[in-house]
């Protein structure tokens, strides 16, 4: 009878709170969404392992995404609660998840000025959309100057003096050329474009593709292929590799992606892309991708989720994550360690940056691509001006940001 009164009384207790179940003292599970491989995986797998074992109450487990699907996955199932409770990705998509609802977490009521000042301040204005915060930036991608030393020795600072550069190292019966790139393709364009001061949107994401700008870049990359013939003609990603790696381009326009394909035999350097003679000797300015941590909308364990967010975006981590994971960290911080500094190419990311734009994280942004490929492809192939190109593709753009905004 006395045990069954010891019982009962217990029960209650539960029932008040005053006795823990054993249920309440198991960590709190986090689970981490990445697209990464390689080094990188292995670099963020280092960091969050650092992180559950100093923090108990708290173990992350992470997901490598296929990067084909991962994009879709988010939208698929993160809404419906199926998701995450953190995923890492760029900013391209942010503003349709957060338009779509239910999918990221704005993060505002957990910022307070010291986490907001650790980051290079472009990367955080790539993670707010409509004037609030969504991501921590954990790092970021930037095309910049790649050069075979062998042939430049001293990279160009100017387009004057990269056009006289590759003039010299040009010989189209050798199939050799003084600088690739893929010239056609909108998003490597954008370095010209907005080195011009120009853009895809004006204020309230107002289409801009032929304004005049635009037009003046597009006419100056057609200047370098045709006029100045430094460039080979409609090259694809694998042409521009093996002509690099066979000595046979002397200069490449590209980013980090493109290291790993350098072959070992050549002794390679990075620098800022020119400024532009053309442009007042403006800087050609490079969009930047920036991966974020992002907290999913219906995580049930927000808090602890900005945790491990904060975590993986400090500096003990964006060291690992550079030094390893070969990233160019978000955290600016860590650019003042002396290994990061000293990295050559870690500096020249962190230079070129100085003067990237961060791509629009806005819905119409993914209307954009169609229009702006086709019409790249039509000056290409002389099927059209580039004012004439970029008119069309400005009204369908036009026609979809307007069908956009009606829904």
């Amino acid at each position: 009878m006395k045990n069954l009164r010891l019982m009962i009384a217990a029960m209650a207790l539960c029932a008040l709170g005053l006795l823990s179940a054993p249920a309440s003292a198991q960590p709190k599970e986090i689970i981490l969404w990445h697209g990464y491989r390689a080094e990188e995986k292995a670099a963020l797998e280092k960091v969050i392992k650092q992180f559950n074992d100093a923090n108990k109450g708290i173990q992350v487990k992470t997901l490598a995404v296929p990067y084909d699907a991962y994009a879709d996955k988010i939208s698929a199932t993160v809404p419906r609660g199926k998701g995450p409770d953190l995923f890492i990705f760029a900013q391209d998509r942010l503003g349709g998840w957060i338009e779509a609802g239910n999918t990221v977490e704005p993060i505002d009521f957990y910022l307070d000025d010291a986490v907001r000042k650790r980051f290079i301040p472009t990367t955080m204005e790539a993670m707010t959309y409509r004037g609030t915060v969504y991501g921590l930036p954990l790092n970021y991608k930037v095309v910049t100057l790649i050069y075979n030393k062998k042939l430049v020795p001293t990279p160009p600072k100017t387009s004057g003096e990269l056009v006289a550069t590759a003039k010299k190292l040009t010989d189209k019966k050798a199939g050799r050329f003084g600088l690739a790139y893929s010239y056609g393709d909108f998003y490597y364009h954008s370095a010209l474009m907005n080195g011009f001061g120009g853009g895809v949107f004006g204020p309230g994401t107002t289409p801009t593709l032929n304004s005049p700008a635009n037009v003046k870049s597009v006419e100056l990359m057609m200047k370098w292929a045709e006029k100045d013939g430094i460039l080979p003609a409609e090259p694809s990603s694998a042409l521009i590799t093996s002509l690099f790696n066979d000595g046979k381009a002397a200069m490449v326009f590209s980013g980090p992606w493109f290291l790993g394909e350098i072959a070992k035999s050549v002794d390679y350097g990075l620098a800022p892309l020119p400024t532009l003679d053309e442009a007042g000797g403006k800087p050609m300015r490079p969009w930047m991708t920036v991966e974020g941590v992002y907290v999913s909308a219906p995580s049930q364990n927000k808090d602890a989720a900005f945790e491990v967010a904060k975590f993986l975006t400090d500096a003990t981590a964006a060291k690992v994550l550079a030094l390893e994971g070969r990233q160019s960290p978000a955290n600016q911080t860590v650019y003042a360690d002396p290994k990061i500094s000293g990295d050559a190419q870690l500096k020249a990311f962190r230079d070129q940056v100085e003067v990237a734009v961060p791509m629009p994280n806005v819905p119409e942004m993914t209307m954009v691509w169609s229009p702006a490929t086709s019409a790249m492809n039509g000056i290409l192939k002389k099927a059209s001006t580039p004012k004439a190109a970029l008119d069309v593709a400005q009204k369908a753009v036009a026609k979809d940001v307007a069908g956009l905004r009606k829904k």
